[in-house]
């Protein structure tokens, strides 16, 4: 982007060739998430993207995201699994047919009001809690739970389209645990897919598997697995396998172009509390982004950036708009204008959002997810 401060390049391709690995891989159909605005690489995008892909479900968070989905256009299965008491929301998914998690008789009874009033029969996916110990109703409270599904049923006003699950430590660096964890959580879900047999409640689809469980664990992927992270090119563990390991290659590659280059004498203190000190003449670079952006305020002096194909060390405190790097050593020509690459997949020599996340004290999932609106997307 000529003149530009910064933006974000979002490969169309790499995520295409993730999800189909994930895909080929799992062999079954794959739920392609895209809450929190596509994990930070634009919804509007990736959705329709998908969809022309063949995709027939997506996942959102929020109902709020469902119907955005919905007035751009999309009419596909679509699944949002969040909501609080009252959630103004509802009925108007409910009323475009967007499919909605229960966790609880509260969340049932909402919806059981809004298809009512709607005169609609409201798809429910009937999500357990299997150990994640988060959202999801405890398999010891799923009784009372299927007597009013039941009753709801034959009503007319819901539909049990799918159970689910989500997995705790399906990618733990450590295979053995992982796999523990995992067989620990199927066995209460197969549970309480006996439950619903038994009170002859059949789902169309039963997931469980996110991108770990996808990749990993053959036993977690029922007919539907779930790909978030994964679909934009990043490990769910990287000290488990790196994207690469996994043949994934991540998707946003993030760019800012260098706002002034100035030199600074030896001793002088950088940014703010002057956490790091020159030890000699320096040449210093100012990247317009900061923590205001979504660059971690946490990855100071700890990670590098690529310009012209060489890794210069970020020095001194992130600020909120705008941080420095040592160009001291390069052989290029540094200047103002120059470009900077920050993440990407590697191709110009530059590290990986995991990476950042790694030396951040993070993942890579917050490094993607966290770029503010001030980052252009470009979708390629």
């Amino acid at each position: 982007m000529p003149n530009a401060r910064a933006w974000a390049n979002v490969s169309g391709d790499s995520i295409l060739h993730n999800y189909d690995t994930i895909r080929g891989i799992a062999g079954v159909q794959v739920m392609a998430v895209v809450k929190a605005d596509a994990y930070g690489h634009g919804a509007d995008f990736v959705a329709p993207l998908l969809r022309a892909h063949g995709v027939t479900w997506l996942g959102v968070a929020l109902p709020c995201e469902a119907l955005a989905l919905r007035a751009a256009g999309d009419r596909g299965n679509l699944l949002s699994w969040l909501s609080t008491p009252g959630d103004p929301d509802l009925v108007a998914c409910v009323e475009v047919d967007v499919d909605l998690s229960v966790s609880n008789s509260r969340e049932l009874e909402e919806i059981a009001v809004a298809a009512r009033s709607l005169g609609k029969c409201a798809n429910i996916h009937v999500k357990i809690d299997t150990g994640l110990n988060r959202n999801g109703i405890p398999i010891n409270e799923l009784g009372p739970l299927l007597t009013d599904l039941r009753a709801l049923v034959a009503e007319g006003v819901i539909g049990v389209r799918g159970v689910w699950s989500h997995l705790a430590s399906a990618d733990h660096v450590d295979p053995e645990i992982a796999h523990e964890s995992v067989s620990a959580q199927r066995a209460v879900f197969k549970l309480a897919l006996a439950d619903f047999e038994a009170v002859g409640i059949e789902p169309e689809v039963i997931h469980l598997a996110n991108t770990a469980g996808a990749l990993w664990h053959p036993d977690s992927r029922f007919n539907l697995v779930r790909a978030g992270i994964g679909m934009y090119g990043l490990s769910p563990n990287v000290a488990r396998a790196s994207s690469s390991e996994l043949n994934l290659v991540p998707a946003m590659t993030l760019i800012a172009r260098l706002s002034a280059v100035k030199s600074v004498p030896a001793g002088a203190g950088v940014s703010y509390m002057h956490t790091w000190i020159a030890t000699r003449d320096c040449q210093l670079g100012l990247v317009p982004l900061g923590y205001g952006d979504g660059i971690p305020r946490s990855a100071s002096n700890r990670v590098a950036v690529c310009v012209a194909g060489e890794l210069m060390a970020q020095v001194g405190t992130i600020a909120m708009d705008q941080f420095l790097i040592d160009t001291t050593d390069s052989a290029a020509d540094v200047s103002e204008g120059s470009e900077v690459y920050l993440f990407g997949p590697g191709g110009h020599g530059e590290l990986t959002a995991d990476q950042w996340g790694e030396l951040s004290g993070s993942i890579g999932y917050e490094i993607v997810t966290r770029l503010g609106s001030r980052i252009p997307r470009v979708h390629v």
